[in-house]
């Protein structure tokens, strides 16, 4: 049974080659994605072995904290190695932990945007995203002014989170839109029709909560079984798939233990045929 191959890069707008397996850094904050983590050290250990690993797609947020992990992303690893890509995002505030509410006017943006640039410590960010649209300001305001912040050299590339096909759409109608960031895995597919979209037009598809949960990925499911099989773990197994799944998914795993980062790297090498995914995608839709 032949093995099924995928594509191990991908260039976002066309020009910004990255890995495939890149790194989310929401977790190497505190709880509720709230404040400083335990250990600082430790998560500026986390992003520097990510970067010798060969990830070299780093996805944050400015709500991630907030402020936290662009902080400390831009202390661990600035001056950046130079086929390193920093993604962010703003368009999310915090109340508290776990608490998160979309604001999208166009000077709270470009604001952002700015202390972005100051806690990362870079003079323009490779791919910006709007974390949500806000529903209370229009989503050409929004992009308006990041555009205007593209022409200025701030901003090389723009991208979209949580969306449907009609707001990319809408979206692209202001400004290039290079990537799209919603959750999706194999066990969660709500947003097929929006894989489809990007891959179609070779938008990159982040999956935010990349590795499968639930019943699929219990002990004696489907999952479970084929990475006992192949000598791997579910998480590696999960990651594999979203590479098989479209050649434009760029999976950012994230974690605070180094330990767990170097076993996300690795599911790029995991093999399996194309009967043995279909099995596992079949299973993912009973």
């Amino acid at each position: 049974m032949a093995t099924a191959t995928f594509e191990t890069t991908f260039k976002l707008g066309n020009d910004l080659e990255v890995n495939r397996v890149g790194f989310g850094a929401m977790r190497i904050t505190g709880e509720g994605i709230w404040g400083e983590p335990k250990d600082p050290a430790s998560a500026h250990k986390v992003l520097r072995r990510a970067v010798e690993l060969g990830v070299n797609f780093i996805d944050t947020a400015d709500a991630y904290g907030p402020d936290v992990s662009e902080r400390l992303i831009g202390e661990a690893l600035s001056p950046y190695a130079k086929d390193v890509v920093i993604a962010t995002k703003a368009g999310l505030t915090r109340q508290g932990p776990n608490q998160w509410l979309p604001v999208g006017r166009p000077e709270y943006l470009q604001q952002q945007v700015e202390m972005s640039l100051r806690r990362l410590k870079q003079e323009r960010i490779d791919l910006w995203q709007l974390h949500r649209i806000d529903p209370k300001t229009p989503v050409e305001d929004s992009l308006g002014v990041i555009k205007k912040l593209q022409e200025a050299g701030k901003i090389r590339h723009v991208g979209l989170s949580e969306v449907k096909v009609p707001e990319i759409e809408q979206a692209r109608k202001v400004i290039e839109i290079v990537s799209v960031q919603n959750k999706y895995n194999v066990g969660d597919r709500d947003h097929e029709d929006v894989v489809e979209y990007c891959t179609k037009n070779s938008i990159a598809f982040i999956p935010w909560f990349p590795v499968a949960a639930g019943k699929l990925a219990q002990p004696g499911g489907k999952l479970d079984a084929a990475a006992k099989k192949h000598g791997v773990t579910v998480g590696q197994l999960s990651i594999a798939w979203l590479l098989y799944r479209s050649p434009v998914m760029l999976p950012i795993p994230g974690t605070s233990s180094i330990e767990h980062l170097e076993e996300n790297v690795k599911a790029k090498d995991v093999k399996l045929s194309d009967g043995e995914w279909a099995e596992i995608e079949a299973a993912s839709k009973a």
